[in-house]
């Protein structure tokens, strides 16, 4: 075991994934969250986050991972993180009051030769001018977590971005102890470039998505199949086969639409031209009604007093957030109709929606609907069988944006399959 303490202020889904992945590299962590209440229930092994292994990795870190209330057990550590997730608006503006308070306050207490390393996302020029500590042990790390995959990530990045005072200068020995751990890459650059890299780096992600949710839509007009394409994308070198290509409904989950707004705010100041962003946000809140536009094409003008079952909740499977989630903007845009909701992880808020009945299991939400809608791309939604949903519902439409149920078992048990990216199946 390394004799370098390394603690991590803010014990939200970014710091507490990423403090688990450093101590499950054999460092002892100290971490930190001044809610007492969080600390004894992380104690106790109950997570405030739902990430695949996540469970297994704490309990194998055991006593090398230690939760404390108490700030002062930073002041032993070499290194530090800041790493509380940053809240956002409706707007995708990000609120760093409460994070530059907690950096204040543990730069105040952490040794005088512990780096600070700030984890949580912030726009340019963040970083240089915090007040404390010196710039020669304050660092800027970008990190590049996904819900669902995010323990996967943290324990095997592909690389490390880091902000620097000086990049050309040796890094902080106990913090470069702690990154080549994990034997990957690190490129040291200044902390506003590397500020900008976790904004460009989604900015090409948010790229690919509105450009496969055009040509996605296209299919479904023209007769082809957006599923036989993205083979031929994934074996062009210049693309990959890593590349975001299967169509969705748009930016959810709050990083995404963020960082486009961050972008747009920063263009403005500067003057300079963002209209490809604004095309990119407007495309993704175009492709968020997509299965609103196919309940009133398939179902709402023919079908009276309809009943509409929704499978999902959450913006992405594996995760219980439902940040710009399009299963919430869907529910919220059928006002006046019945609803049936369930999710594996989600309990649906009656606050959503003056007509929503909450369903205790899949089946159940489904039993006398117009039409299902399969929102999240959740694992067990996948068992769903097509002759039982046809037996039990009363419509025969099945909106299935991301191609949970095969098509040729759907309209073999007599059902519309309606999905992203190819016509319509009957």
């Amino acid at each position: 075991m390394s004799e370098t303490i390394v603690g991590f202020a803010g014990m939200t889904h970014l710091g507490l994934v990423s403090a688990s992945a450093v101590a499950g590299r054999g460092f002892r962590t100290v971490c930190f969250d001044a809610d007492a209440q969080l600390v004894q229930r992380l104690r106790a092994g109950i997570l405030p986050v739902l990430e695949a292994t996540l469970d297994d990795l704490i309990r194998g870190n055991g006593d090398r991972q230690q939760f404390s209330s108490r700030m002062s057990e930073l002041a032993r550590c070499q290194v530090v993180y800041i790493a509380p997730d940053v809240p956002t608006d409706d707007a995708g503006r990000s609120d760093t009051r409460a994070l530059s308070s907690l950096i204040a306050e543990v730069a105040a207490v952490i040794n005088p030769a512990a780096a600070l390393v700030l984890l949580s996302q912030v726009e340019p020029g963040f970083t240089r001018a915090l007040a404390a500590p010196p710039p020669a042990r304050r660092y800027y790390q970008v990190e590049t977590l996904v819900f669902g995959r995010a323990v996967e990530r943290a324990m095997r990045p592909e690389r490390y971005i880091l902000g620097c005072a000086t990049p050309h200068q040796p890094l902080h020995a106990g913090l470069r102890e702690v990154l080549t751990a994990f034997d990957c890459p690190i490129l040291p650059m200044s902390y506003e470039s590397a500020e900008l890299a976790k904004i460009a780096i989604n900015m090409c992600l948010v790229a690919s998505v509105t450009v496969t949710n055009t040509l996605a839509e296209l299919c479904e007009r023209l007769g082809a199949d957006w599923a036989e394409i993205i083979p031929a994308l994934q074996q062009d070198q210049r693309i990959g086969p890593k590349a975001y290509l299967a169509p969705g409904l748009g930016i959810a989950g709050g990083n995404l639409e963020r960082d486009l707004a961050t972008v747009c705010r920063l263009a403005d100041a500067a003057g300079s031209d963002a209209r490809l962003v604004h095309a990119m946000l407007g495309n993704s809140r175009y492709r968020r009604d997509w299965p609103l536009r196919i309940l009133y094409q398939e179902v709402l003008p023919h079908t009276p007093d309809p009943v509409i079952a929704v499978l999902g909740l959450s913006y992405k499977e594996n995760t219980r957030s439902i940040k710009n989630s399009a299963a919430v903007a869907l529910i919220r845009r059928l006002k006046g109709i019945k609803l049936r909701a369930f999710d594996p992880e989600v309990s649906p808020d009656a606050a959503w929606h003056d007509s929503l009945d909450p369903a205790k299991d899949m089946i159940s939400a489904c039993d006398g609907a117009d039409a299902l809608i399969i929102m999240t791309p959740w694992p067990a939604f996948r068992k769903l069988e097509p002759a039982l949903l046809a037996r039990c519902m009363r419509g025969k439409v099945i909106i299935d944006p991301y191609r949970i149920l095969k098509t040729v078992e759907v309209t073999a048990a007599g059902l519309k399959h309606v999905v992203l990216g190819a016509p319509c199946q009957l």
